[in-house]
């Protein structure tokens, strides 16, 4: 703890990408329409999801809860972005600043748990194929993805409760486009052991506990499909799965990319490329996978297409 207490900080100056003066409105216009696309097609997926009776299962319905938390999470960082370049720059109060951190982690941890009740839901599917209407009740799964909601945002409430706690004096420049945990802990001038302790408390299992569960469901699916008689039979169990595999992989790899194994703090524009990735470009990435990978998404989506064209005829 580095003695600062000379200035009392009450708002902090994020730098965002202010060194890149000459890219400033080309990179806006790109991320703006990064941000649109992302928005429209994670709103697109809940309406069918919502509208569409072929897509009224358990899959789609956690599909369209991970559609949500997406848009949460990407409407709470990507304004505050696309302002910062526009201004090269900009200040935010230290209580917005921890907010915006709040209302990051919330969707970030209900994402973590959203994808492990997708692979129980695949696991049963395939594991569990003659149980799984009984198993899989709309009941079942409203109760499941209240949990995940829930513990989202209790979880999340206690590391914000007690980084309201901090006191911030000195320095208060945040070399990146939104407020993190990590530069938060960093220039606050109070003793942060609690406020880490409780963090690694709170976030390690509910980040950790949901990636060895996926793994561990997966694990039982390829034994599964493994035991198929066909070559058919086994693609065609592994196609129900694959679309969440590859969405599981994207967004640990980018978490893990940023929190796990961050990269050194003198890669400053490293951590920023990636963070980007995490906060505009996964968000439009998710239900792109499973628009292109799922028939029936496709199929529900070309229906509706043709139904607006015909109502303009």
């Amino acid at each position: 703890m580095v003695n600062r207490n000379q200035t009392r900080v009450i708002e902090f100056l994020l730098l965002g990408f202010g060194d890149l003066h000459n890219l400033r409105i080309p990179l806006f216009i790109v991320f703006l329409i990064i941000h649109t696309m992302a928005l429209t097609s994670n709103i697109v997926v809940i309406l069918l999801v919502v509208v569409c009776q072929s897509l009224h299962s358990p899959m789609y319905f956690f599909l369209s809860q991970l559609s949500l938390s997406e848009i949460l999470f990407t409407s709470n960082i990507v304004p505050t972005m696309l302002w910062l370049i526009l201004k090269s720059g900009g200040k935010l109060s230290v209580a917005r600043c921890i907010s915006q951190f709040y209302l990051l982690a919330i969707p970030s941890t209900t994402q973590c748990l959203l994808l492990a009740a997708m692979s129980f839901d695949r696991h049963v599917a395939i594991c569990k194929p003659l149980h799984y209407t009984i198993i899989m009740t709309f009941g079942h799964q409203l109760q499941i993805v209240m949990s995940c909601w829930f513990l989202g945002f209790t979880m999340s409430l206690v590391v914000y409760i007690f980084l309201k706690q901090l006191k911030f004096c000195g320095l208060n420049i945040i070399n990146h486009f939104f407020c993190d945990i990590a530069p938060l802990l960093r220039l606050s001038c109070s003793d942060t052991y609690f406020v880490e302790l409780i963090t690694a408390l709170v976030s390690f299992p509910l980040l950790l506990s949901p990636f060895l569960f996926i793994l561990v469901t997966y694990i039982f699916i390829l034994q599964t499909i493994l035991k198929i008689p066909s070559s058919t039979g086994q693609k065609k169990a592994f196609s129900t799965c694959s679309s969440h595999l590859i969405v599981v992989c994207v967004y640990y790899g980018t978490l893990s990319s940023i929190y796990i194994f961050p990269p050194r703090e003198n890669s400053v524009n490293t951590n920023k490329c990636i963070s980007v990735l995490y906060t505009l470009v996964t968000p439009l990435f998710n239900p792109l996978i499973y628009s292109l990978r799922n028939q029936e998404i496709r199929s529900a989506i070309l229906k509706y297409i043709k139904v607006l064209r015909s109502s303009k005829i």
